[in-house]
């Protein structure tokens, strides 16, 4: 299943709606500023919470986590830096791990898992100005939270963490 994401959804306070392919609201990305950190809360159409991304404005350790029903799902941090390519790991608290790679900025990487393709973030796909897309390629996955890791490290990317 593909998702269209536009960019602008990044900005504290913004509310955006993800559509699938067919072009029906998908989830709501619903942007809250607090005072210490920033959230984004990404909801299914009856407006309940799936995913919850936090961040600290002041963090010594350069990390976003993930949480669901208001428990820890996962830490996103960088994993390396190459000229070309930017690594994050996702570490969810159930001890799996998942790798993200990939031209961020441009919005053309991939999440996998145990170097199994999982989502391919693109906008090659799309002639749709500030929108690139998700495409989520196993059925079984977690769609919420892949949309929700590929706004966790393109934020990370733009802040240099």
């Amino acid at each position: 299943m593909k998702y269209l994401v536009r960019d602008k959804i990044f900005a504290i306070g913004d509310d955006y709606w993800i559509e699938d392919e067919n072009g029906r609201h998908a989830f709501l990305v619903d942007g809250k500023a607090l005072r210490l950190r920033d959230k984004l809360e990404l909801k299914d159409p009856d407006g309940r919470v799936l995913v919850t991304l936090r961040e600290k404005l002041f963090s010594l350790r350069d990390a976003m986590t993930l949480e669901r029903d208001e428990r820890p799902l996962a830490t996103v941090r960088r994993k390396r830096l190459s000229l070309l390519r930017n690594h994050y790991r996702v570490a969810l608290v159930d001890g799996t791990e998942l790798d993200v790679s990939g031209r961020i900025l441009d919005r053309e990487f991939a999440v996998e898992y145990d170097g199994e393709l999982l989502a391919h973030i693109s906008r090659r796909w799309l002639s749709v100005r500030d929108t690139y897309g998700v495409d989520v390629v196993r059925e079984d996955a977690d769609a919420a939270l892949l949309i929700a890791v590929a706004v966790c490290v393109i934020r990370m990317a733009e802040r240099g963490d």
